[in-house]
C-alpha cells in the first residue's frame, strides 16, 4: 500500500531525501545537465520529487542552492504562487478576488480566474524574465497554485520555450516517468517529456 504522507515522515524518508539533494548538486555540477546534451531531441526538463512532509526541508536546500557560490551555475527560482499573484495584480483584480469568491462560489471563482491566469501567461511570465547563459530555472509553488494549476499544464507550455536552458521542477510528491503524483495521493496529469533529476 502506497505512502500518502499522513502520518510523519520516517527515517528512510529523511535519508532518501538527503540522497536526492547530494545526487542534485553532483547533476548541477555536470556540463552535459547543464547544455542538455545526451537528450536525445528532449527539451531539459527535470523532476525533483520530495516528501511533501519535507517541505520545509526541500526549502531550505533550495535556499542554500541559490546561494551556494561553488555552483557552475545560477539557480533562478520561478514560484507559480508569486506568478499568480503578480498576474492578478497586473490586471487589477487581486483585490477584488476574495469578495468575488464570497459572491460566487470558489468553482465560480477559478473559472473566472483561469481566463486570467492561463498556463500561457505563466509560461510567459517565466520566459520572459532575464535568462543568462549558465542559468538553471527551478519552478516551486506548485502545491500552493493545486487544483487551479496543475504542473504538467505549466510543462506543456514551457518546453518549446527553454530549449537550451535547464529547468527543474521541485514536485512535492512522486513523478512515475508518465504520471504526476501531487502529495502522492492526488493525480496532477500525465507527462512523458519531463526526467527525474536523480
Amino acid at each position: 500500500m502506497p505512502a500518502t504522507y499522513i502520518d510523519k515522515p520516517s527515517d528512510k524518508a529523511f535519508g532518501e531525501f538527503e540522497a536526492r539533494c547530494e545526487a542534485c548538486k553532483a547533476r548541477l555540477r555536470q556540463e552535459d545537465f547543464l547544455h542538455n546534451r545526451g537528450l536525445g531531441n528532449e527539451v531539459g526538463i527535470y523532476t525533483f520529487c520530495y516528501d511533501p512532509r519535507l517541505k520545509n526541508r526541500a526549502r531550505g536546500f533550495f535556499d542554500k542552492l541559490k546561494a551556494d557560490p561553488s555552483l557552475p551555475c545560477s539557480i533562478r527560482e520561478e514560484n507559480l504562487y508569486d506568478i499568480l499573484l503578480e498576474i492578478c495584480e497586473e490586471k487589477h483584480i487581486a483585490a477584488a478576488i476574495p469578495r468575488r469568491e464570497a459572491k460566487k462560489g470558489q468553482a465560480q471563482m477559478l473559472k473566472q480566474l483561469s481566463a486570467v491566469a492561463s498556463p500561457e501567461a505563466f509560461a510567459k511570465k517565466i520566459a520572459d524574465r532575464p535568462n543568462r547563459p549558465g542559468d538553471v530555472i527551478l519552478i516551486t509553488g506548485v502545491g500552493e497554485v493545486y487544483p487551479f494549476m496543475r504542473a504538467h499544464n505549466i510543462l506543456d507550455n514551457i518546453q518549446h520555450l527553454f530549449e537550451e536552458t535547464p529547468v527543474i521542477v521541485a514536485y512535492p510528491g512522486r513523478f512515475n516517468g508518465q504520471t504526476l503524483s501531487l502529495f502522492g495521493r492526488l493525480c496532477d496529469g500525465n507527462y512523458y517529456r519531463a526526467f527525474d533529476l536523480i
